[in-house]
């Protein structure tokens, strides 16, 4: 097989795939949901901080009504960002701690690290300072969630089903969001807004999922791809083994790891005598490795600037600037608002980006957002007075925009769950080869961070009237429609399809010059494909002849 791209993929006929009987096992989807949880940790915060923060109770702790309107944008933005904070220091030593200890190990710390951290901000009682300390600690283990998860799934995840697989860790993402949303309305609605149990028991989401999550480690097995880049072959044998529930010496098995070890071996003699400085030389200095890196690093500035994330993360705030009144109904609007995302990454699973590719599933999300965006923006644009006018109600002419407004923040989530949110990761976890794999990804989520952080840090001062140093809310979303506008034009010129291709065979799709490869990579490696199947039929042809003539010779000469 060359590794080319294949047909698309009907998740719900998965044995006409062509793949042996065992290999869509229990345990390759229990290890694949185990990992993918790891998702939850960003959805809980991000789900979490904004309706945590708004509780009254909360904010007496921290005298939040004693600062100005400025302090207070900078006091929220700051307890909101600062994991975001943690997590570039946790997606930066991410890649040291998977290849020192491994995928299992790295995520069992970073359940301990992310623990502490949420136990340090519950018991801050009111101290700014140890509710910071606390958020960024507990950001260093969530930063460390989407290294380790996306790449220990792609690892073992057959070729056929890794997008699917990956975007469970996505889908994970939403239904911490989702949980986060409703824990923050049930606990408004049924506990009141004067116990520190309103916002107290919703943050223990944090705690009982990295539990859950460390518990479930000790249930799966290492990736054999890690493996054998420690030079344990048999146990990547016997694990390889197990993840697709066939023998040992089965032929699937088999080839699936001596792929693994000659890429890994070539890898290494592309390096040799490099050192501990190889994986980092061969990322920057080779140019194949480099652009794939320009790919991840660029998809990160685009999705995050493109303004889906910090409306997951100020939803309750953005939904009340755009008409919907009372605390109770804003946090339900908002809790639908995660369903619809949920559903959103469900749909991406399962039906498009393994069936229509990635490029074309993340050009569809961009559009719907853009739309989205130019929509809302334009409506601030008609009613400049929302978010600038303290108390403004909106008169009878103007309930109508602003309801399709609302219903255009839900049709940018959903756009948001389809496109970019699910490819970030994919893309990141499937692009480079082993040897830099765990590197490249941390880099890459180092980025995404500190480009979610600068956005979470930014919005609140954005929709800020002018006077005050912000640039309105018609300003935000505007900024918001051209980002994605330019991100929609980036991904058409730059991306080139990955779906069906094998992690070892992603190279051939990095072989023309840079400014091809995102419009014409896909019918270069294809055409690579079609030469390297036509020798490997032209070898087999000539052995078999070979073979042949030999038997055909000992037959003449009467010896057995």
């Amino acid at each position: 097989m060359a590794g080319g791209v294949k047909k698309p993929v009907n998740v719900f006929k998965l044995k006409q795939l062509g793949e042996p009987q065992g290999v869509f096992n229990w345990r390759l989807w229990f290890a694949v949901v185990s990992f993918g949880l790891l998702g939850a940790a960003r959805g809980v915060d991000e789900g979490l901080i904004s309706g945590a923060f708004n509780s009254k109770d909360f904010q007496k702790s921290i005298n939040y009504d004693s600062y100005s309107t400025y302090e207070k944008a900078n006091i929220k933005a700051n307890v909101s960002a600062m994991v975001q904070i943690g997590s570039v220091l946790g997606s930066l030593i991410a890649f040291l701690i998977c290849d020192r200890i491994g995928r299992i190990w790295a995520t069992r710390q970073l359940c301990i690290v992310w623990i502490v951290g949420i136990s340090i901000f519950l018991g801050a009682n009111g101290n700014l300072g140890a509710i910071y300390a606390g958020r960024f600690i507990a950001g260093i283990g969530v930063g460390q969630t989407p290294v380790v998860g996306p790449v220990y799934i792609a690892e073992i995840a057959p070729a056929s089903v890794r997008g699917l697989c990956t975007c469970i860790f996505t889908g994970f993402v939403y239904l911490g969001i989702v949980l986060a949303y409703f824990t923050n309305y049930g606990c408004q609605v049924n506990l009141g807004d004067t116990t520190h149990a309103r916002w107290q028991v919703p943050t223990s989401l944090h705690i009982m999922f990295a539990g859950i999550i460390f518990c479930l480690t000790f249930l799966q097995y290492e990736s054999p791809r890690y493996l054998i880049k420690k030079g344990k072959g048999e146990e990547a044998l016997t694990c390889m083994s197990r993840l697709r529930q066939l023998p040992e010496d089965h032929e699937y098995v088999t080839t699936e790891i001596r792929n693994i070890i000659v890429a890994h071996q070539e890898e290494m003699e592309a390096t040799m005598g490099a050192g501990w400085l190889g994986p980092v030389k061969e990322l920057f200095l080779n140019r194949s490795n480099l652009y794939r890196l320009y790919l991840t690093l660029m998809a990160q500035i685009m999705s995050q600037w493109s303004g889906a994330g910090s409306i997951t993360v100020y939803a309750p705030d953005l939904f009340t600037l755009l008409g919907i009144t009372g605390t109770n109904e804003t946090l339900l609007v908002t809790a639908v608002f995660g369903i619809v995302k949920l559903c959103a990454a469900v749909l991406c699973a399962l039906f498009l980006v393994d069936v229509i590719g990635r490029k074309r599933a993340l050009l569809i999300g961009i559009g719907l957002q853009a739309l989205s965006m130019i929509y809302v923006a334009g409506f601030l644009t008609a009613v400049p007075q929302l978010g600038v006018v303290s108390n403004y109600k909106l008169t009878d002419s103007q309930l109508g925009p602003s309801k399709g407004a609302i219903a255009m923040i839900y049709v940018s989530g959903f756009g948001w769950a389809l496109g970019w949110n699910s490819m970030q990761y994919l893309l990141t976890a499937e692009l480079f080869p082993l040897r830099i794999r765990a590197l490249s990804t941390s880099l890459a989520m180092m980025f995404h961070f500190a480009n979610q952080y600068g956005n979470s840090r930014a919005v609140p001062v954005m929709l800020l009237p002018t006077e005050q140093g912000g640039i309105t809310p018609k300003g935000t979303f505007w900024c918001f429609a051209v980002v994605t506008l330019l991100g929609a034009l980036w991904v058409w010129v730059s991306v080139p399809e990955t779906a069906g291709r094998s992690l070892e065979n992603m190279d051939r799709l990095f072989s023309l010059p840079w400014y091809k490869i995102g419009l014409y990579g896909n019918a270069d490696a294809e055409a690579q494909d079609a030469a390297h199947d036509e020798k490997t039929q032209e070898a087999e042809r000539t052995t078999g002849q070979v073979s042949h003539v030999e038997s055909k010779t000992i037959g003449d000469d009467g010896r057995v």
